[in-house]
């Protein structure tokens, strides 16, 4: 037979630390009489006794107050939980024999008189009689009270005949309903058996109640009418051994054993030999005061049914009421001692296991008491540590993987880290990981055991858990760094793909594998951001491996292509989402063929970028340089690709790249080279030109670069069609004649210097000093130079002499023609200002004359009509010099000036202020000067006009 364990995990409480003060309890004095029952509940013991007096007692079982409850005994009592309301059963031993004694009364607590006395009265809410016509008197051996919902009670009352009686309702209200229930008679055909105990069993709305005899076990069903009754066993139990668990099971207890009764029928049964005179649960617990029938000494024992052990056993007297309260197992004795047993603190039981190295009851004691997880995992390393002491490694680990979660991993790993005992380490980090409380370092360290063991199965199972579905339960980059460095790069994938780590399964693919078609498959599958990031990271891979591929895919990201939703060539906020060229620059550094090719098509399909100057730029700069490299000429020859690498850079002392002279060099070396050039600069000059048409006003892109780049390549084309555009005629022409081309400077001046087209003639007289400059026969250029200049009298025939004649290589027959043309074209314009000058004395001869001769002679006016109304003129008249007379009243208030002859008059006065107001203003003059191609006619004209020569002397000091 099992044999249980006994351990004193309880200890005899004083009642001084249950709050007295002395060290042995008992009734208090003042209870004179013989305890009849006891109640515990909301910190007090109610005790009954024999002379009808109620007794609360308190944490010290010192007295409260008592009261006088019935006149003759108190039979039994109950203090309500949810309410301080104490029912009772007594007897009022009245003297008239017409009605029953027995009275239920019910005492509410709350509501006392001369409070603080020790003969306190509580008021008596209701007394009912139990016995009537209808419930007919029979003695009472067991009592229970069920708070449904306050203030609703259910109270059953066992009896000895088999009947119990129920009052349910509001008792206080008398708003009240009887009902009895019988219990079957007795199998052998004699009486009724009496009720030897009550059980309620709550459910939700479901009530049922249990009720026990010493030949029988009944459960009646109450929440359906009428009340069901199930006979669950034959068998019984006498008074006192009848108690509920904290499952609400029924346990009775029997000369043989102990058994449990759910609502189905019996359920375990525990063979405890001995009378159980009393029976109770306590915090898990049975409870058994157990009598010996050879000594008849009793023996109170605690059951810990669940870890199989005897949690106390201690011997008892003679007890006559067993009560729980203040956690605390009281035991009323006969001779009104009480006994008050506690249980000691977890701490103390688990050093006491610890002692008798009984690590696996300890482990059940915490987890069957529901301790903290942290206590359980305490008691799991010690146990842990025990077994680990004893070299059993395996069932040591099966202790620790419990402590996951509150113990510090790193206790466990430290143990283990030896070789021998690696499986073990790697069993607690796979739980670790299922656990997710596992850091890098754990992760580190098991996919290191994995691979230091070979073991490819849990390999695949820890990294391909549930087939790829639900989260991961590692640090994914330290388990792909780990799984790179063992050379399971399969598995790297597998992680970095299932993490949506796009960037770390493309590096394992590009620079461990070296898989750069499948690579870039996975980028096209990409959504458009996440691949545009990828391809930033690690194009330049892709580039160096497949530049064609790479360009494509960048292609389709940067213009949609296939995006059916997607308009090109509108504004719209879609286009500014999508990924501009300019930032997969950088990854075509050491292919910038194909980075040409790229922006090439770009632009073909894509005309409205936002970074379309960048690009143009980017361009540009590709066309003109001279030292682009083409890896795939390389390729196919060495020497050529070194050469190129050995003349990059180079500088010339004017301050020009080497473009022209590596340009000359390549074409000798290798036409395809100088090829090459010829068509990139061919294509960059059609960009500059495209880019910047006529009806452009700014051009699409930078044209301060543009002309650095074309100045540093020696790129004269780009160069003369930037100056063109910047009307910058003069840097046209000097590149000409850096150039030494004749014939190209008088084009460029033909086209540039005809001013009926918004030329600059002053280019004709640049070009004359470049020729007399020049030191060498150049009279064809010059005769031709000079058909221009005669035509747009561009330069005076003085300094066309002078010009030239510091060229010592040209003649006089070079200008004879040109300067016998000027003479004549001179002799006749001084013969015409000689016709005009004598026309202009005679004139002015005249108008002297007149002005002698009104300044001498008398003014006859004849005229004998109004010049204004033309009726006769009659006085008063006004005459003026000017011939034109007029009536006073014609002229108004006027009179001092002719109406006839003051406009012009006006008009003449007004230019004359104007003429002295332009003489004032010399930035006019020296405009006029500067933007004339004779300034002596401007002087001249300003002299002619008299606003030079005249001087004005201011007046001194108002004089």
């Amino acid at each position: 037979m099992y044999q249980w364990r006994k351990f004193e995990f309880f200890e005899e409480k004083s009642a001084g630390r249950g709050g007295g003060g002395g060290s042995a309890a008992a009734v208090p004095a003042e209870i004179t009489g013989r305890v009849t029952c006891c109640s515990g509940g909301r910190g007090r013991v109610a005790v009954g006794c024999d002379d009808g007096t109620v007794g609360l007692l308190d944490r010290g079982f010192r007295l409260s107050y008592g009261f006088q409850a019935y006149a003759s005994s108190v039979l039994f009592l109950q203090q309500l939980k949810q309410r301080n309301v104490l029912v009772t059963i007594g007897d009022d031993d009245q003297s008239s024999s017409q009605s029953s004694a027995i009275c239920l009364k019910v005492f509410d607590l709350d509501k006392v008189q001369e409070e603080g006395s020790s003969t306190t009265t509580p008021f008596c809410v209701q007394i009912l009689r139990v016995f009537t016509d209808q419930f007919s008197q029979a003695k009472i051996t067991s009592f229970m009270v069920l708070e449904e919902a306050p203030p609703i009670l259910l109270i059953v009352i066992g009896l000895d005949n088999g009947f119990i009686y129920c009052i349910k309702g509001d008792i206080a209200r008398e708003r009240i309903t009887r009902f009895k229930l019988q219990v079957e008679a007795a199998s052998d055909g004699s009486t009724s058996l009496p009720i030897t105990g009550l059980g309620f069993r709550v459910e939700g709305q479901a009530h049922q109640l249990f009720s026990v005899t010493p030949g029988s076990v009944t459960l009646f069903s109450l929440h359906v009418q009428p009340p069901r009754r199930q006979t669950l066993d034959q068998i019984g139990c006498q008074t006192n051994a009848v108690a509920m668990s904290d499952r609400m099971d029924l346990i009775i207890g029997r000369p043989e054993a102990v058994y449990f009764y759910e609502v189905n029928g019996r359920g375990p049964c525990w063979a405890f030999d001995g009378e159980k005179k009393f029976v109770g649960w306590f915090r898990g617990y049975l409870l058994c005061i157990i009598e010996d029938e050879r000594t008849q000494k009793s023996t109170l024992n605690v059951y810990d049914l669940k870890n199989r052990l005897i949690a106390h056993s201690m011997p008892v007297g003679d007890v006559s009421h067993l009560v729980c309260e203040w956690g605390y197992i009281i035991l009323v004795m006969a001779d009104k001692k009480i006994l008050c047993i506690g249980e000691k603190d977890m701490e103390s039981k688990l050093d006491m296991l610890f002692k008798k190295n009984l690590y696996t009851v300890a482990i059940n004691l915490v987890q069957s008491q529901q301790a903290d997880p942290a206590s359980t995992a305490e008691v799991l390393r010690k146990y842990g540590d025990h077994l680990y002491g004893k070299q059993e490694y395996d069932e040591a680990m099966s202790q620790y993987i419990h402590t996951i979660g509150h113990l510090e991993p790193s206790y466990v790993i430290q143990k283990f880290l030896d070789a021998k005992r690696i499986y073990n380490l790697t069993n607690y980090l796979e739980k670790l990981h299922d656990r997710g409380l596992a850091s890098k370092d754990h992760t580190t360290l098991l996919l290191n055991c994995y691979t230091k063991l070979k073991d490819v199965e849990k390999l695949n199972h820890f990294i391909k858990d549930e087939d790829g579905v639900g989260e991961i339960k590692f640090d994914v980059e330290t388990a792909i760094r780990v799984c790179r460095a063992a050379g399971y790069h399969e598995h790297a994938m597998f992680v970095a793909k299932k993490a949506g780590r796009h960037e770390l399964y493309l590096k394992i693919l590009l620079e461990d594998l070296g898989r750069y078609d499948e690579a870039l498959q996975y980028i096209s599958g990409l959504e458009a951001n996440q691949a545009g990031l990828t391809v930033k990271e690690y194009g330049k891979i892709l580039v160096e491996h497949r530049p064609a591929e790479t360009v494509e895919i960048l292609l389709r990201l940067c213009t949609d292509v296939g995006d059916p939703t997607t308009r090109r060539g509108s504004n719209s906020m879609h286009l500014l989402m999508i990924p501009s060229p300019m930032d997969f620059v950088n990854i075509f550094v050491h292919s910038p063929q194909y980075l040409m090719e790229f922006l090439e098509n770009y632009i073909k399909a894509v005309t409205d970028s936002p970074a379309q100057t960048e690009i143009h730029n980017t361009l540009l700069e590709l066309y003109i340089s001279n030292d682009l490299s083409f890896p795939s000429l390389s390729q196919e020859n060495e020497s050529e690709n070194q050469y190129i690498k050995e003349t990059k850079g180079k500088e010339t002392a004017n301050g020009y790249r080497s473009g022209i002279k590596e340009k000359g060099s390549l074409g000798k070396e290798d036409p395809k080279i100088a090829k090459n050039i010829v068509d990139r600069r061919r294509k960059g000059l059609a960009l500059l030109k495209s880019a910047w048409t006529s009806e452009m006003e700014d051009p699409l892109y930078d044209v301060d670069l543009a002309l650095i780049l074309c100045n540093t390549n020696a790129f004269k084309d780009g160069l003369l069609f930037l100056y063109e555009k910047l009307k910058l005629y003069k840097e046209v022409i000097s590149c000409y004649k850096q150039a030494h081309d004749h014939q190209g400077l008088i084009a460029c001046c033909k086209k540039l210097g005809d001013s009926s087209q918004g030329g600059d003639p002053s280019l004709w007289g640049d070009l004359l000093k470049y020729f007399g400059e020049l030191g060498e026969d150049c009279s064809k250029e010059v005769k031709e130079v000079l058909t221009y200049i005669e035509k747009e009298d561009a330069v005076p025939p003085i300094v066309v002499l002078q010009t030239l004649s510091k060229n010592p290589c040209l003649t006089l027959s070079v200008v004879k023609d040109y300067i016998a043309r000027k003479l004549e074209q001179e002799s006749k314009l001084i013969e015409d200002n000689r016709k005009s000058i004598d026309k202009y004395q005679g004139e002015t001869e005249l108008m002297k004359r007149e002005i002698e001769d009104l300044k001498t002679n008398a003014k006859v006016f004849q005229l004998s009509k109004c010049s204004a109304c033309t009726f006769t003129l009659d006085l008063p008249a006004v005459h003026f010099m000017c011939m034109h007379s007029f009536h006073l009243r014609c002229l108004g208030d006027n009179e001092k000036e002719c109406p006839e002859c003051a406009p012009e008059y006006r008009s003449v006065m007004e230019a004359k202020q104007k003429l002295e107001q332009n003489a004032r203003d010399h930035d006019l003059f020296f405009r006029q000067l500067r933007g004339s191609k004779d300034g002596f006619s401007v002087i001249a004209d300003y002299f002619s006009k008299g606003i030079v020569s005249k001087t004005t002397v201011p007046p001194e000091n108002g004089r």
